[in-house]
């Protein structure tokens, strides 16, 4: 399959063979497993501090004439702590046990649990080539809710990588038909909820992926722009290519990112 390479001022400058990479079937459970993949090594464990709930002084005495024994007075045998007593009558309540006020829990979370999901070199390496095979099918995109130029997919020259004021980013990505989507991903809403107490108050959308060949003045120009992403094309993953699982992320590829993942065989 070709693609044209276009400009910064979107004028054809030729066409461009896509490397094997992008003929992968898509393939939206192998996508998802990978994600979850990723996003499992990102979990924090957390679990319950060790003897909560089992704190307090309580015992039962299942003696049939023991001092303080809560026997043939028609109380069970849970481990009880005395409130107060008058004489040989004691003001028990329950302690220690799962189902008592103030107990423990039965099966309080752990902090040992192992939260990280493994995912085969080979499945992971076909997920990513499935995830870039799905940027470049319009329907797959369209269906995502991006909001496409009338030419997707295409390949931008080189000269992007050398651009340094974020202004002129914009610029050349609205001459290039990406106003439309650059306006939607800059859409923030105020998320429900008690996320907005936790340093998460505003949802906001993934929008624009841009993938270049090297290290270069474009990713500081660009990063600044709501929704849109700049990353290398030996460090894209899944989830940079299919947020949420889902796959079709609006991406725009350099002419040298093609180039270097046809060259060094990147994902095989």
């Amino acid at each position: 399959m070709k693609l044209d390479v276009v400009g910064l001022d979107k004028k054809n400058i030729g066409k461009r063979d896509l490397p094997s990479q992008f003929n992968e079937e898509v393939r939206p459970d192998l996508i998802k497993r990978a994600v979850l993949a990723i996003q499992s090594h990102k979990r924090q464990k957390y679990g319950t501090k060790p003897g909560a709930g089992e704190r307090a002084s309580a015992y039962v005495s299942k003696r049939r004439k023991a001092y303080k024994s809560t026997y043939g007075i028609g109380q069970s045998r849970t481990p009880r702590k005395i409130l107060n007593r008058r004489g040989r009558r004691m003001y028990f309540v329950g302690a220690v046990a799962p189902q008592t006020v103030g107990g423990r829990r039965a099966h309080p979370p752990k902090a040992e649990k192992e939260w990280d999901q493994k995912i085969n070199r080979k499945e992971r390496r076909k997920a990513i080539r499935s995830a870039i095979a799905a940027t470049i099918v319009k329907e797959i995109v369209s269906n995502r809710g991006h909001k496409i130029p009338g030419d997707y997919p295409f390949i931008i020259d080189n000269k992007i990588e050398e651009v340094e004021k974020t202004k002129e980013v914009k610029m050349i990505l609205g001459a290039l038909g990406f106003k439309d989507e650059m306006e939607r991903s800059a859409v923030k809403k105020v998320r429900a909820g008690k996320g907005k107490l936790r340093g998460r108050k505003y949802q906001k959308k993934k929008g624009l992926l841009i993938i270049i060949s090297k290290d270069c003045k474009l990713s500081k120009a660009a990063k600044n722009i709501a929704g849109i992403d700049i990353e290398q094309i030996k460090n894209i993953n899944a989830e940079l290519l299919a947020p949420g699982a889902e796959p079709g992320r609006i991406t725009l590829f350099t002419l040298g990112a093609i180039e270097k993942m046809e060259k060094e065989k990147l994902f095989i």
